[in-house]
């Protein structure tokens, strides 16, 4: 079963090796709803026992999965999105009680988890190696497409389910097996996701799902020899850290990490389209997107233009349940992190910024509990105050003012993150020029956040290495395997 009972108290098990199983830890782990602290679930953590045995199922399980020809791989997969499917709903829910999105934002996530999966699935047919010609007479020359065996993915609260698909599905059709470290604050979607494979029937071993923390079970899974590709999004800090532990064996990594997307708006752009997209990309999920519109930089022709209008259209943010229709942002994750939060806005504040609108944690009514915090835009922003320099990841918005597109490059370039950014212009010099030289793993040309399934998502520079999604998101988990072939016996 997928609950046990200890102590008197129910919790969601492990699944190893096509079982849901006890784990030998004795600590448990409740999950709260962020917007009103409650109890929603309990989990228990993983031993380092437990975690052995999930490598050595995903070891053995392996070369049998491997085996399998694409396609057949691929069934498997598309009998899960159908399962997915049918609790649609079900999943929602359980995303904006764990997560604190709003119900619109987790219909759309669970909908992503399927395309991601199913995109995985339309790619089984169409991996492909190479035949070169040899030097030599009477010889093959090959260089074919192999998984890298025991994988793990280590997934993100701001999306606990649609990650498990982003790496689930190219995982397993490329021919390797994962186990799947869900985040702490947000394993609960993740745990009746896997109770989801274990009613399709995927071979034992082929997903594990284990729970913990990333500084100990985490841990675990990247330094065993056993591991052979850990999929990772998260933030820099935990990237760094799992770069060191996977040093030692050399595995391999693909790593999302943190961003500090820059949103520019040039004096030429189409000011009411970029005050929309900034808006957008900046409060959905509470800000907790990675590709987020983490801080704006307008030209100061149309500064003062932009920054009313933004304001006015922040206005109708609504902050509330994330259950209710109208409500269009719900609470922050954690309460750790809404610290961070606030106390990078006072700390902006401090050296010279503005208050333009929110600022604080609201008061009265379903605000006295939980982790909410008001939509917020600081103006007067420097390049060099706390805002501009740190990642926010939650509803706050600086502004900063620049006298030319050669300054928001400047600023853009000397950060150490590069995930993505926003360029708003009617002036296609601009974008074209904008395209080539701004250091970023993603550009969002006169448009607002966006992805597609068959792009790629990845880093440059401290936001990470590797990527996701695509056709080189799939070519992520094969590794090359050259063979020559002599035949002139």
């Amino acid at each position: 079963m997928m609950k046990g009972t200890r102590n008197g108290k129910e919790y969601y098990r492990l699944y190893i090796d096509g079982q849901w199983v006890d784990s030998t830890s004795d600590k448990l782990t409740d999950v709260q709803n962020p917007a009103n602290e409650e109890v929603i679930a309990t989990v228990t953590d993983a031993s380092p026992e437990d975690v052995q045995k999930a490598l050595e199922s995903s070891q053995r399980a392996q070369l049998d999965w491997q085996a399998l020809p694409y396609v057949k791989r691929a069934e498997y997969l598309v009998k899960l999105v159908e399962k997915v499917k049918e609790k649609r709903e079900f999943f929602a829910r359980l995303l904006v009680m764990e997560q604190g999105k709003t119900y619109g934002e987790a219909l759309g996530e669970v909908d992503d988890t399927m395309a991601y999966m199913m995109y995985a699935v339309e790619s089984a047919n169409k991996i492909k190696g190479d035949v070169l010609p040899s030097n030599r007479v009477g010889e093959l020359l090959q260089i074919q497409k192999v998984p890298y065996g025991v994988t793990i993915g280590l997934c993100a609260w701001n999306y606990p389910l649609a990650l498990i698909g982003r790496k689930l599905g190219p995982a397993l059709v490329t021919g390797n097996t994962m186990i799947i470290k869900p985040h702490e604050l947000t394993p609960v979607a993740s745990a009746e996701f896997f109770n989801l494979i274990h009613e399709v029937g995927f071979p034992p071993g082929v997903a594990n799902f284990v729970t913990g923390t990333g500084a100990e079970v985490g841990q675990l899974l990247v330094s065993s020899p056993i591991t052979k590709l850990v999929t990772v999004t998260g933030s820099v800090r935990a990237g760094q850290q799992i770069y060191k532990a996977a040093a030692d064996n050399i595995t391999a990594l693909s790593l999302e990490l943190g961003g500090k997307a820059p949103f520019i708006v040039l004096d030429d752009a189409d000011v009411d389209k970029a005050v929309e997209a900034a808006v957008v990309a900046r409060f959905a999920n509470c800000g907790q997107v990675c590709i987020c519109n983490e801080m704006v930089l307008v030209h100061e022709k149309v500064a003062d233009e932009f920054t009313a209008k933004l304001l006015e259209r922040v206005k109708q943010v609504k902050l509330g349940d994330p259950f209710d229709s109208s409500t269009t942002m719900g609470p922050k994750a954690n309460g750790l992190d809404l610290k961070k939060i606030d106390d990078i806005v006072q700390e902006t504040v401090a050296q010279g910024a503005s208050i333009a609108a929110g600022g604080k944690r609201p008061t009265g009514g379903i605000f006295d509990k939980g982790y909410w915090y008001e939509p917020t835009v600081l103006v007067n922003v420097k390049p060099d105050m706390a805002a501009a320099q740190k990642e926010i990841f939650g509803p706050v918005l600086p502004i900063i003012r620049i006298s030319s597109f050669e300054e928001a490059i400047e600023i853009v370039n000397s950060s150490e993150l590069g995930l993505s950014a926003y360029l708003f212009s009617n002036d296609y010099r601009k974008l074209m020029h904008g395209m080539n030289v701004l250091q970023v793993g993603t550009v969002f040309l006169n448009q607002g956040m966006s992805g597609c399934m068959q792009g790629h998502h990845s880093g440059h520079k401290l936001s990470g290495l590797g990527g996701e999604d695509g056709e080189y998101g799939i070519a992520g988990y094969l590794q090359k395997r050259t063979v020559y072939l002599n035949y002139n016996a």
